[in-house]
């Protein structure tokens, strides 16, 4: 069953496809549903697509698609949430149907920006000290899938031949699971964080650079811990 939010978010998304055919921007929809962020309307649309509700569409940030309705048995009844929808929304407001028998086509969409928060500096070598702070940094939505997300500026060279350079900003999707092979936020001992493939060998984990300049790290299970994979890259041009 969905959330009181994520059932307003989906009924007001398809009442604004079923109008005019273009999904409505973030700021559209943090305005329906009364959210203090964009932060916020990028959780509920991460959770609706993990969910199976709606997907993007490729190479477009504000093209969403509904693929499955609510039940019927949701946290607020679909009359109420459509008079929210209708008295936010810029224009008037259709019902959403039951089933709709095929995707509502998406015309060209404006781009929007999330604001995730920005955590510091990561390192790209040796492990430095992985520093919190409260600065937000506005990244398109095309950048980032599903999830929730971050990003570390980036520290050293020992990732240059993944295309990594020291200075960019790493966007990172939270998470404490990787295969073998991805590019990692991993914190050590509880301390020091670094970037690095991550890779499992004889029992121990191995972080591994890339730059043959550099050797690989190895420490027991216990003192890793994955904290994101890597989901994309900014990088500033002076």
């Amino acid at each position: 069953m969905l959330t009181r939010k994520q059932h307003e978010l989906l009924t007001f998304i398809q009442s604004r496809l079923e109008e005019s055919g273009i999904s409505p921007s973030f700021e559209e929809m943090k305005e329906a549903l009364d959210l203090k962020s964009k932060s916020g309307v990028h959780r509920l649309i991460s959770a609706l697509e993990e969910r199976g509700f709606i997907r993007r569409l490729a190479n477009r940030a504000r093209a969403l698609e509904v693929i499955r309705e609510p039940d019927t048995a949701s946290p607020r009844s679909a009359a109420n949430a459509r008079s929210t929808a209708s008295l936010r929304s810029t224009g008037p407001v259709r019902a959403a149907k039951t089933a709709p028998t095929a995707p509502v086509p998406v015309r060209e969409p404006a781009n929007d920006i999330i604001e995730i928060p920005l955590h510091g500096r990561i390192a790209a070598g040796a492990p430095i000290e992985a520093l919190e702070g409260a600065s937000m940094l506005p990244v398109p939505a095309a950048l980032l899938g599903p999830g929730e997300h971050y990003a570390l500026e980036v520290s050293g060279d020992s990732m240059v031949d993944a295309g990594i350079l020291d200075g960019d900003l790493a966007l990172i999707r939270r998470t404490d699971v990787a295969r073998d092979g991805e590019i990692v936020v991993a914190l050590v001992r509880g301390e020091e964080a670094t970037l690095k493939y991550l890779r499992r060998e004889k029992g121990m984990v191995r972080l591994d650079p890339a730059n043959a300049a550099y050797d690989p790290q190895f420490y027991t299970p216990g003192e890793v811990q994955v904290q994101g994979k890597l989901a994309g890259l900014l990088r500033r041009y002076h």
